[in-house]
């Protein structure tokens, strides 16, 4: 507990000091290499993007808080101390970030699947068919999967008050926060605004970029499928073990000790370090937005 304690009066001074003297953010040992609001800017496209556009940042950094002060509560009965319940407070905090994370996974996979066949779409719909731009867009969008809908619908709410194509192309990307619609509308209403005969062309393009991009991560993913399962293994046996030893003689008793609840600390300490190590191995690459407000 002391050396515990010693170790996190030392970073608070570091980062006070840094803060104060060098002007640093975040919790790096260096400065930040964006400023304040490219952070704002990733959090609120990391929302918009779990379906949580419509969520403040307090809104959800008061919902991690209030669990993770239930799950010390919770840690603390069960280990009878502060350490490990502190340790089970961070695990119970990460849960909505984790499930909406999860979340967010899913409706970016459904977007990628989805966005090579809607933009040979749109592309048929201007060019053989005939309709304007704005017009099949929209078209596209009310058949396009359900992830996407409320974004096209805000969109389309938006060019009926305005008929300001560029404004309505700003929603669309704010509420999607995806790179390929980002390329696809900026596409779109330059086709829109300046007109021209190549918009079938960089379409066609960009729809076999966007399908060789989905071939290559499903791929991937698949190839991943087998350590993904594995992975799942490095929380559930060891909080199994833990709750079967506490069960047994006097199991609870030995968590009550200075050793055991070190233990405790540590054993959890390396759950956590192996989960987020394997998680970050496997991660593939996100794309990033370049046409963003």
């Amino acid at each position: 507990m002391a050396v515990a304690l010693a170790v996190f009066a030392a970073l608070g001074v570091f980062y006070l000091f840094t803060a104060v003297g060098f002007g640093w953010r975040g919790l790096g040992f260096g400065p930040a290499i964006e400023g304040p609001w490219g952070t704002r800017r990733r959090s609120r496209d990391w929302l918009a993007q779990a379906g949580l556009g419509d969520i403040a940042r307090g809104e959800f950094a008061g919902v991690v808080a209030t669990l993770g002060v239930l799950g010390f509560l919770v840690g603390f009965v069960l280990f009878a101390g502060a350490l490990p319940g502190l340790m089970v407070g961070a695990f119970a905090a990460s849960t909505p970030v984790a499930a909406y994370r999860h979340r967010r996974q899913a409706r970016r996979r459904a977007a990628q699947d989805a966005w090579p066949r809607m933009i040979e779409e749109i592309r048929l719909l201007t060019g053989s068919v005939g309709r304007s731009v704005p017009q099949a867009l929209f078209e596209v969008g009310r058949n396009g999967p359900d992830e996407l809908r409320p974004a096209f619908t805000a969109a389309h709410r938006e060019w009926l008050l305005s008929t300001d194509f560029g404004r309505t192309v700003d929603v669309l990307k704010a509420q999607l926060a995806d790179p390929t619609a980002d390329a696809t509308l900026e596409t779109l209403l330059i086709a829109h605004e300046l007109g021209g005969t190549d918009l079938t062309r960089r379409l066609e393009a960009l729809a076999e970029d966007r399908r060789r991009d989905t071939h290559d991560r499903k791929d991937a993913r698949a190839k991943q499928a087998g350590a993904r399962f594995a992975r799942r293994f490095v929380l559930i046996v060891p909080l199994g073990m833990a709750f079967v030893g506490m069960s047994v003689g006097t199991g609870r008793d030995a968590y009550r000790s200075g050793l055991g609840q070190l233990t405790v600390v540590l054993a959890l300490g390396m759950v956590l370090g192996c989960w987020l190590w394997a998680g970050r191995i496997m991660r593939l690459p996100d794309e990033e937005r370049v046409f963003h407000q």
